[in-house]
């Protein structure tokens, strides 16, 4: 019924999707070491995401919020926006990260990207340009 031609197929495919994932797991690791966080804290899983959180200066309780239906969604928008701003890029790029995250991360990983530090932070300490009276 099957060919050798298919499990030639199947091998194929396999080792394809493990060196995807393999570089996607690299692109992370660089984006994690750009922003000064650990490297291999990237491949542990729910800690990377916690590291994560660090990085875009978000709370730690956001990560419970990770596993709640629905609200997981939006906080994974929020953060994918604000890692785009923690390295200086608009939120077009942001929206590519959650639209195209395979194009928008290595791009991340590999551009020019300088990490400016957490932007949650950022903009409640920052003071506005008018005066207050």
């Amino acid at each position: 019924m099957y060919s050798n031609y298919d499990e030639g197929l199947g091998v194929v495919g396999a080792l394809l999707y493990i060196a995807v994932i393999v570089f996607y797991i690299y692109c992370m690791w660089r984006i994690f070491a750009k922003a000064g966080k650990p490297g291999w804290a990237s491949i542990v899983p729910i800690y990377n995401i916690l590291v994560e959180l660090e990085i875009v200066g978000r709370p730690w309780w956001w990560l419970l919020l990770m596993f709640v239906p629905l609200a997981n969604i939006v906080v994974s928008v929020i953060v994918f926006l604000d890692l785009a701003k923690v390295f200086g890029k608009s939120t077009g790029f942001g929206i590519g990260l959650i639209l195209l995250p395979f194009i928008f991360i290595p791009v991340l990983a590999f551009g020019d990207a300088k990490y400016l530090g957490p932007i949650a932070e950022r903009s409640q300490t920052t003071t506005p340009d008018f005066p207050v009276s």
